[in-house]
């Protein structure tokens, strides 16, 4: 027999679905507009939307490559954009990899073993996680200059020392993942070391297998946060060709003259590996977010 949904039921189904579209739009407007401004002609800050000119200009310049002007003047890149992008993503990939894997290990020790003051360094570290990184700009600044006396790859103005920096944000990715190994059953794991895993094993064949969601979630968070930061970047890098994307935009607005089209279309190049990454991870978003949630 086929159901027949009511006047009321259609119009909140109407509704629901009218709001979702106009949040899409909503959300997706700032981008439109940052896209538009990348197509029009000039570098000026002023126009229309929707550019009656379409124009490739501040993308060849992007990607690296020069252009004739209507005055026949050869114009060449103004920064390495490309460059930028691939460092931004060096950093990030590496960064969230090593986030992932120290977060892992914590999480593991504080949801499966007992210890004392376990309790207390939990705490501890998400009391410190809450004051930002930019409070502490000065110390890392002189931290990884008096490194960079002994370890020169690893002091100022080097990708490594951005990396390394990147390390302290574990503590709410420890709290995330500490959420979803408490949802799993421990007796799962004893019953592998009972048929002979050693301890290692079940972790690594058991335990993780299992908890490839929040894995996922993880990483990608991680992954946004470590390509748009930008306090720590522009502190400790300093030559052009080390800078990343978020740090080397910054170029194109300086006091004599912006370059608005040049930036918006950095701006675009910025938002692909981070449109990748998370187009790789989707299918584990969802459950991710949601079991890592969980009070442990």
């Amino acid at each position: 027999m086929p159901i027949v949904a009511g006047k009321s039921h259609r119009w909140r189904l109407i509704g629901a679905h009218g709001f979702l579209i106009a949040l899409v739009l909503a959300t997706l407007f700032p981008l439109a507009l940052v896209l538009s401004i990348s197509l029009r002609p000039g570098n000026f800050a002023s126009g229309s939307l929707i550019p009656d000119q379409i124009s490739f200009e501040h993308w060849r310049l992007a990607l690296g490559m020069s252009y004739v002007d209507v005055d026949g003047r050869v114009v060449q890149p103004p920064f390495p954009v490309m460059r930028w992008l691939w460092n931004s993503v060096k950093v990030a990939a590496v960064a969230a990899a090593l986030i992932l894997a120290l977060s892992t290990t914590a999480s593991y020790a504080f949801s499966r073993l007992k210890f004392r003051a376990r309790t207390a360094t939990l705490t501890t570290i998400m009391l410190l996680q809450m004051f930002p990184p930019v409070l502490a700009l000065v110390a890392i600044y002189a931290i990884f200059e008096v490194i960079g006396a002994h370890v020169s790859w690893l002091g100022v103005d080097s990708l490594p020392s951005v990396v390394i920096a990147y390390l302290g944000q574990v503590a709410l990715y420890v709290w995330t993942i500490k959420g979803y190994f408490d949802t799993i059953p421990a007796e799962i794991e004893e019953a592998a070391m009972v048929d002979g895993a050693t301890p290692f094993q079940a972790f690594r064949r058991v335990l993780l297998p299992m908890a490839v969601p929040i894995l996922a979630v993880v990483f990608v968070l991680a992954f946004i946060w470590c390509i748009i930061e930008y306090p720590v970047a522009s502190v400790l890098l300093q030559s052009e060709d080390r800078l990343t994307l978020a740090v080397g935009s910054r170029l194109y607005l300086y006091e004599q003259r912006y370059l608005w089209g040049d930036f918006a279309a950095a701006a675009v190049l910025s938002g692909l590996p981070i449109t990748a990454v998370f187009l790789l991870a989707q299918r584990w978003m969802v459950s991710g977010l949601t079991a890592g949630g969980l009070k442990g």
